[in-house]
């Protein structure tokens, strides 16, 4: 049995842009490794949760693994909140959170992300000031910072229990039944936390909602007093005044072992606590890294070269590289090229010399596509690339969005990807 390499490239898929010759920034990209895989691949492309749907990363993953999201999600809070190491119990409702940047005399957003440059370290005092000083009527709550200006938020109902079927205060996301789901267009404003369409009766999306604003109101006073903020002022940087809650979620996913499910042993590389968490609900092995830095070069080369030491412990690793993503988010469509590069240079210029392809099945694809035009992700399917020895390749000479749809593959959904590797692995 081969090995399986399955790399994902977080918010690779994009659309034309006019300054670049109405290319794509992975079609107008100089990948030479990648290009060469291409050569020796099948090709097709994949809606990761199904059509018309902007995913956002949690459901993508969890169906490109071969999950029945439908059937297995629970939100994104309670993934996040368990890779963080918070207990939850059914009942409890988790949220993800962002801290973000608004005017002081108005709900109007300056920045949903304080400018991406919260560090870790601001965050978790600013974190410490909010569970140390805001109380909530009738509940408790444990809120973490995670990675930047990203974090996580339990709260409990004393006595009682909470539902998840209220509203995103973030605007840039609303939810469609359990989903949490990107918007393409919305008003920069903090949306009023409420019971979903159909709920406005229920007591326990009520006091939910309740809670929900009340922990927003109260930290918010905490936060534009934080000497982390009044010394972030001094320097001329955005403040981290709100918290922006969305995904929230009552009770853990019970997902079968993904090792049992398939029959191979899986180790994985993930970055982000929503990708931990995951994993570890799926009961695959993670194996640790080191935080990235901003020497993207020297980060590729070492996740190139921990890959190359877990290949012999595992059947199959997962690999997930954000890279590409967050400059798709701000619009930065040269930095998002430049980012597609590096992996390609330092991640596959030092990791294909060392996988032979005899030996190795490389799975190559991306959780959702993330339009520079929009910042934010979209329904556009993502290109998929599966290069081993023993097929007989399409003989495209480039991976990209316009090639893939030219592939032997044709169109897939996202929970159609694992069955199909394992085929090629066996």
């Amino acid at each position: 049995m081969k090995k399986l390499l399955y790399i994902v490239l977080d918010g690779l898929g994009d659309r034309p842009i006019k300054d670049l010759g109405n290319k794509t920034p992975l079609e107008a990209a100089n990948k030479p490794n990648m290009d060469k895989l291409a050569l020796k691949s099948n090709m097709g492309f994949v809606y990761t949760v199904g059509e018309k749907i902007a995913p956002e990363s949690d459901v993508a993953v969890i169906s490109i693994l071969g999950y029945d999201p439908h059937k297995y999600y629970t939100g994104r809070g309670p993934l996040e909140s368990f890779a963080e190491g918070l207990d939850m119990k059914d009942g409890d409702l988790a949220y993800r959170i962002n801290f973000a940047t608004k005017e002081k005399s108005s709900d109007r957003i300056i920045d949903r992300r304080v400018g991406r440059n919260l560090t870790t370290e601001e965050a978790g005092r600013l974190a410490e000031e909010i569970n140390r000083k805001v109380r909530l009527n009738g509940a408790t709550f444990k809120f973490k910072n995670t990675i930047g200006h990203r974090g996580v938020l339990v709260i409990k109902k004393t006595g009682g229990r909470l539902s998840s079927e209220v509203t995103n205060t973030d605007p840039a996301y609303e939810k469609e039944g359990v989903y949490g789901v990107a918007k393409e267009v919305f008003e920069n404003i903090v949306q009023v936390c409420k019971p979903v369409n159909g709920r406005e009766n229920s007591k326990e999306a009520i006091e939910a909602a309740n809670l929900t604003n009340d922990f927003l109101k109260k930290s918010t006073a905490v936060l534009e007093e934080s000497p982390v903020n009044m010394e972030r002022e001094k320097q001329n940087k955005p403040i981290a005044n709100l918290i922006l809650t969305r995904d929230g979620g009552e009770r853990l996913p019970k997902f079968p072992n993904i090792s049992k499910k398939f029959n191979i042993k899986f180790g994985c590389f993930v970055e982000m606590p929503v990708e931990k968490g995951i994993a570890l609900l799926t009961g695959m092995d993670i194996v640790e890294l080191p935080l990235p830095t901003k020497d993207l070069g020297g980060d590729y080369t070492l996740r190139a070269g921990k890959v190359i030491e877990a290949l012999g412990r595992y059947d199959a690793l997962y690999i997930h590289i954000k890279g590409p993503d967050e400059p798709a988010h701000d619009g930065k469509f040269r930095e998002k090229l430049t980012s597609i590069e590096l992996i390609d240079k330092y991640f596959f210029g030092n990791l294909l010399p060392k996988s032979p392809l005899k030996n190795t099945v490389f799975a190559v694809t991306s959780d959702h596509s993330t339009p520079c035009e929009i910042k934010a992700h979209s329904e556009d399917p993502v290109p998929l690339m599966i290069s081993s020895s023993g097929i007989r390749p399409d003989g495209i000479e480039s991976f990209c969005e316009r090639n893939a749809k030219k592939g032997s593959l044709g169109k897939l959904i996202g929970p159609e990807l694992m069955p199909l590797f394992v085929t090629y692995i066996k």
